[in-house]
């Protein structure tokens, strides 16, 4: 992890979601008094479950599309 949210958010095997505004530069129209990004590193040990379904276990989609 660079410690940098523009590249950090982008890793392989992460968690990425942001609330609020998006960047201008992107095309964004979503305006908010805030854009907060919250990453998490899944690689080692991290699960997503949705309904008691395991869908993403250590940084790679455990389920078929």
């Amino acid at each position: 992890i660079a410690r940098q949210i523009l590249f950090d958010e982008k890793i392989n095997g992460s968690f990425h979601m942001a609330l609020g505004a998006g960047y201008p530069e992107s095309g964004s129209k979503n305006e908010s008094a805030i854009h907060w990004d919250m990453i998490c590193d899944l690689r080692d040990g991290g699960e997503i479950w949705v309904d008691d379904e395991l869908l993403f276990e250590n940084g790679r989609f455990v389920i078929e599309f």
